[in-house]
């Protein structure tokens, strides 16, 4: 009797499992099935992505800029996308208790000097950043400075071409193109370099394995569960950076601006939205509204998996309800900002006229990918089209994925202009 029922129970809890497995998958049209769409007849969605697809569709971000703002209007909403970006950063109380930043290490390279430094913004936090002082600064007339803020993969060690924690990372292509710290000390600015998150330094596992797959996730996670979000706590990190070279003498802190490049860019509005003093931007990645993206991207492959247009970390709770990436732009007006890989020109148009109404058009840059310099080569569209996949959102939306890299050939000339000119 004892062994029925241990077979019985096999049958029960075993037997469906294996039969589950034994269904073979369908394989679907991805262009029959690109839409998200309901075959009800009230046009109500039992299908939970497609009840998530329609909320965002029906969001309406309430600072969305306006282009027919007058001066006091815009400088009014300014304002409230400034205490927008506040609110849903969540940044925390800094500790003032804790040790101030120290330097822990100094060398002397070839034209610069290398120091490497270390901060305690938290009561359990060690967040560490790497300062290239060019050998003609005169600590009597301080020089303008550039926080630099990495892309996906690469570490503060990687901008500032110091031996890399990751050598695995060193194979790619752009390797020397992106060391931007470098580029910047080299002509003779103060170049300051941070990790994100989870990245170098401050990752986990990967600094003994090597691995430069980086785990993004598990910690983006984690900050999304307390209430946070990956992007609040890179910006917050990198705020405290932003605040001690304020503090620094030999750095002229009416000139610092900031240089993102890809992931990088994301901190970077958020720091130049809640800080009016930062003097300038490099924006090295395309542009985009992200909500547009997430609406647009709905072509499946073959097996019925829809793209996913952003991971976790690039999550912000409430987000989209405010603004979107042009917005957070219109907002830096009348600061300078170059872009050196483009977008779509209706986006930048946007930008333009937030720029126009700020009375300092002339102060936005931008450049396309080589691939589509020629304005016949590139998309003109107002609206994308719904049910593509990612390759086709990046062809629509002027994007070359192969080249994106930091542009030093245009970012160098520009800051020397910029830097010439006054207030």
């Amino acid at each position: 009797m004892k062994n029925l029922i241990i077979v019985s129970l096999f049958f029960v809890l075993i037997k469906p499992s294996l039969y589950a497995q034994q269904i073979p998958k369908k394989k679907l049209d991805p262009q029959e099935w690109s839409l998200i769409k309901t075959d009800r007849k009230d046009n109500r969605f039992l299908n939970s992505r497609g009840i998530v697809y329609n909320l965002l569709k029906s969001t309406q971000s309430k600072y969305a800029f306006n282009p027919d703002f007058s001066p006091l209007q815009f400088r009014d909403w300014q304002k409230k996308v400034r205490e927008s970006m506040k609110k849903i950063m969540q940044f925390p109380k800094v500790d003032n208790s804790q040790s101030p930043p120290k330097k822990v290490e100094e060398k002397k390279r070839d034209g610069y000097t290398f120091q490497k430094w270390e901060a305690y913004p938290l009561s359990s936090s060690v967040i560490t950043y790497l300062v290239l002082i060019p050998d003609n600064l005169n600590k009597m007339n301080p020089v303008p400075a550039v926080l630099c803020i990495p892309g996906s993969g690469e570490t503060k060690e990687s901008l500032t071409g110091e031996e890399d924690i990751n050598q695995g990372f060193r194979h790619s292509k752009f390797y020397e193109k992106n060391e931007m710290a470098l580029h910047y000390v080299k002509m003779g600015l103060v170049a300051v370099a941070v990790d994100n998150p989870a990245a170098g330094e401050s990752a986990d596992l990967e600094k003994v394995t090597g691995n430069s797959d980086y785990d993004y996730v598990s910690v983006a996670r984690g900050l999304l569960e307390l209430g946070w979000s990956y992007i609040g706590y890179t910006a917050f990190m990198d705020m405290q950076v932003l605040n001690w070279m304020k503090r620094q003498r030999y750095i002229d802190r009416s000139k610092i601006i900031i240089s993102g490049f890809s992931l990088g860019t994301e901190p970077l509005m958020v720091l130049g939205v809640l800080d009016t003093s930062v003097y300038a931007f490099v924006y090295n990645d395309f542009l985009c509204r992200t909500r547009e993206r997430a609406l647009v991207l709905t072509k499946p492959d073959s097996a019925g998996h829809r793209p996913v247009p952003n991971t976790i970390r690039h999550l912000v709770p409430s987000f989209w309800k405010y603004f979107d990436f042009p917005d957070l732009v219109c907002a830096f007006a009348p600061r300078p900002i170059i872009f050196t890989e483009g977008g779509m020109d209706r986006d930048f148009d946007l930008i333009k006229k937030a720029y126009k109404i700020a009375g300092k058009e002339n102060r936005v840059q931008v450049y396309e990918y080589p691939k589509f310099n020629e304005l016949k080569s590139r998309s003109m569209l107002q609206k994308l089209p719904e049910g593509i996949d990612a390759s086709t959102y990046f062809k629509l939306v002027n994007v070359d994925p192969p080249m994106h890299y930091f542009k030093e050939e245009l970012v160098l000339p520009w800051i020397k202009n910029i830097i010439r000119q006054k207030n």
